[in-house]
């Protein structure tokens, strides 16, 4: 990247109906955003032009042809398509899925490419989305695909971070998914992002347990004892601050989870429930351990409020800010292990 210009943010506009275009245009009508960023949505001018004419909002944009002519301090709208899509604001369609898809690709291609220097994703719908090209529960899967690196579905504010151990798996899978590899690798992808991404130097991280008061030493399942107990006591054993099981039901309402930097959930709800009890619209979802920074806001394609112009844009400007800050951090990182003497400058 080029010392003399902003970060580059690259934007798949997601579902095109629901919420997504307008959580997008909503963020980057406030001019002051471009202070921060140049803003590289994946589209077509005749999709923005359409969205922001049905949801009244004031914007200007600059069309391109194709990511590596991206001006600098101007919205910048990628036409990856001529023809004009369908729009059904609030419709479950497959027009809306394939377009999706076309977005998210174009702007996965340019982020490898290095076009663009962050993706910030906003919703998709993870049926109408499937295809021959995507047979992924989601975005994260998806992304570890296309992106080096060890993926971790990553929930974040500036108070708050959970980690999922499984994530879109079915609760009746999620148990015999987890093992201690699995378990050590993403021990260790959320320690590195904690440090690489967020500044902390020694991260201290609580793991909560699989089964309801984490078994009750076997009486409502074992597999707290025998797979978790074991690799926390090895990993604390070679230095890690790694701690639990913990019991999830009263974790997060007896504020334990302010003593520490990161949770680590078994399965999905578990951690996203609480997650979004305490956080929603100021939360971020975080892919943690790719070579690349990818965020999103933490709502879906709410097509009961799409096109009314309701849509709280708060949790995809979270994300926008998120992937600015953790691509500063990284930077900040890798200069700092080049260069040992300042290492003393990093951030607890």
């Amino acid at each position: 990247m080029q010392e003399n210009r902003k970060i580059r943010l690259g934007i798949s506009i997601g579902d095109l109906n629901g919420i997504g275009c307008e959580v997008v245009l909503k963020t980057f009508e406030d001019s002051r955003m471009l202070d921060f960023c140049t803003p590289v949505i994946f589209a077509s001018n005749k999709t923005i032009s359409f969205q922001k004419n049905a949801l009244g909002i004031t914007i200007k944009y600059h069309g391109i042809h194709e990511a590596s002519k991206i001006i600098d301090g101007k919205i910048n709208v990628v036409n990856i398509w001529k023809e004009i899509p369908k729009i059904e604001f609030g419709k479950e369609t497959e027009e809306a899925g394939k377009y999706a898809l076309k977005s998210l690709r174009a702007a996965v291609k340019a982020l490898k490419e290095e076009n663009i220097d962050t993706l910030v994703t906003a919703p998709i719908n993870k049926n109408n989305i499937q295809s021959e090209d995507f047979k992924f529960p989601g975005h994260t899967d998806y992304l570890a695909q296309e992106l080096e690196g060890e993926s971790l579905m990553f929930m974040v504010t500036d108070t708050l971070k959970v980690g999922l151990l499984t994530d879109h798996v079915a609760v009746k899978d999620a148990p015999m998914a987890i093992n201690p590899i699995l378990v050590r690798t993403k021990v260790r992808t959320i320690e590195k992002s904690l440090q690489m991404d967020f500044g902390i130097r020694k991260p201290k991280i609580a793991l909560l347990g699989i089964n309801p008061h984490s078994g009750d030493n076997g009486v409502i399942g074992k597999e707290d004892d025998e797979v978790l107990k074991p690799v926390i006591k090895e990993m604390s054993d070679s230095g890690h601050l790694i701690f639990g099981p913990y019991s999830a039901d009263s974790f997060f309402g007896s504020d334990s989870y302010k003593n520490f930097d990161a949770v680590l959930a078994a399965y999905h709800d578990q951690g996203l429930i609480p997650f979004k009890t305490l956080s929603f619209g100021k939360g971020v979802n975080y892919t943690a351990g790719l070579s690349k920074i990818r965020t999103s806001p933490d709502h879906g394609t709410a097509y009961e409020i799409a096109g009314k112009g309701k849509a709280d844009h708060s949790s995809f400007k979270e994300a926008v800010f998120t992937a600015l800050q953790i691509f500063k951090n990284r930077t900040e990182f890798r200069e700092l292990n080049e260069n040992p003497l300042q290492k003393q400058k990093v951030r607890r």
